[in-house]
């Protein structure tokens, strides 16, 4: 059977369903991205579980054996619990953790049994002396933590079994140092983590989104598509999790790298990747901004240049190039000489010709270049003086700057004749200094 729609009714239908498949097509891109991001996610977390899950264990049962052998008779839970508790805290912060774990203990004995001495034992001494102990280590501390969790757990124990059960303030420390030391001894010496390997798997999805999307940008510039560009921006503004996962494994490694004899080896490394990879945040600010003015600048129907898009894929490419060179060691020689096309790109674009939005695209390529020259290990005077000067190379290979012609102005007659009165001065000098005649006529 024939169609007997209108052409200008079949041409909207198509669109519609044209629009519906772009739609759908989008759709299932963000789903298979997500599901990607997050199957990446989940297999470093059963590492990072696993690896602090053989640690307790490991910890634990050394802080049992110590107790049961050297401290005498008795249960001796405490140890095994503190060595647990030292390993499964926040990565990074176990030393801390460490020391708050002892000086709680200390400070919840000490007004525990100063109170009993004073007031008694009984529910509302209890009360007390917990309430006691609660507000002196938030004053010490000035927040949460272990230190406040132990003080008060201490009193409560000492303040209800002290009564019944003599002795437990010694026991209670000893199980308290063995505990912190084991777990401290397990992390440093015998299951040390890799700080490289922990900071670069920690760094992977924040490098891995930055190279795609800039990618994109440049795709989404060439092709002026607005709607692209702003899913990109959506999608870099979705690393928060990303960068709060990087935070805690730079704490992490430097808590390795630091009191781990076996990884000292890495410090230098450490440091250096340390540095680039902490400078990934602004990169990703970066990335937002251009993302965000090329959005503006296409809703503002304004031109865009070849070289924009040229210069952020250059910009792309860079980043990549710094991950693999700074996590290698190696001078990062190929980042910079991409750094300084990108710049004269930037350049280059300018000088063809921007309105409004496109200068500020311009001028937020220049800021992340700077900003990933000095993630590349360059100081920031001079990361922002190689921009420049790539930057300006790029505007002189369009628009030369003009020459400056030296127009010689013509003397005024009061010059010309103070010019003459000078000369004519100079000469009878030096004649009457030779011994010659007065210049006038010549002598015979």
């Amino acid at each position: 059977m024939t169609d007997d729609r209108q052409p200008a009714d079949r041409d909207r239908s198509r669109s519609r369903l044209d629009e519906a498949a772009e739609r759908s097509g989008q759709a299932v891109e963000r789903v298979r991205h997500r599901g990607g991001r997050a199957g990446r996610i989940r297999a470093r977390q059963w590492e990072i579980i696993l690896v602090i899950s053989v640690q307790a264990g490991l910890a634990a049962t050394i802080a049992a054996l110590i107790a049961q052998n050297l401290l005498g008779p008795g249960a001796h839970v405490f140890a095994p619990a503190a060595a647990v508790g030292t390993i499964a805290t926040a990565i990074g912060q176990r030393a801390r953790r460490t020391f708050e774990l002892l000086f709680g203990v200390g400070l919840g004995i000490t007004i525990g049994d100063t109170l009993r001495f004073l007031i008694g034992s009984g529910p509302w001494q209890t009360g007390v002396v917990v309430a006691l102990a609660i507000a002196s280590a938030l004053l010490v501390a000035g927040r949460g933590g272990a230190l406040v969790g132990q003080a008060g757990g201490t009193a409560v124990l000492i303040a209800t079994l002290a009564p019944m059960e003599r002795g437990l303030e010694l026991p209670r420390i000893f199980d308290a140092l063995v505990g912190g030391a084991v777990g401290l001894l397990v992390v440093a010496l015998l299951l040390p983590v890799n700080p490289m390997r922990v900071l670069d798997r920690a760094a992977a999805p924040i490098f891995a989104v930055l190279c795609e999307q800039l990618a994109e940008l440049a795709d989404a510039l060439r092709q002026r598509d607005s709607d692209r560009t702003r899913r990109i921006l959506d999608r870099l503004r979705g690393t928060e999790d990303d960068v709060g996962r990087l935070h805690d494994s730079l704490s992490g490694a430097e808590e390795v790298v630091t009191i781990a004899p076996a990884r000292w080896h890495r410090r230098r490394q450490f440091h250096q990747y340390a540095r680039s990879v902490s400078l990934l945040e602004r990169l990703l600010l970066d990335s937002r901004v251009l993302a965000r003015w090329a959005t503006t600048a296409l809703q503002y129907d304004e031109p865009i240049p070849p070289e924009l898009p040229d210069a952020i894929s250059r910009l792309g490419r860079a980043v990549a190039e710094m991950r693999n060179e700074c996590r290698v060691g190696d001078n990062p020689q190929c980042t910079r000489r991409l750094v300084e096309e990108c710049a004269e790109l930037a350049g280059r674009a300018a000088a063809t010709g921007v309105r409004s939005f496109g200068d500020a695209l311009v001028t937020g390529l220049r800021t992340a270049s700077s900003d990933l020259l000095r993630a590349a290990g360059s100081e920031p005077d001079e990361a922002n003086r190689i921009v420049r000067r790539a930057a300006g190379v790029g505007e002189a290979a369009i628009r030369p700057p003009a020459r400056r012609h030296l127009h010689r102005t013509r003397p005024t007659r009061a010059t010309r004749v103070r010019r003459r009165a000078n000369l004519a001065a100079r000469r009878r000098g030096d004649d009457e200094r030779a011994g010659l005649p007065a210049v006038g006529r010549p002598a015979r």
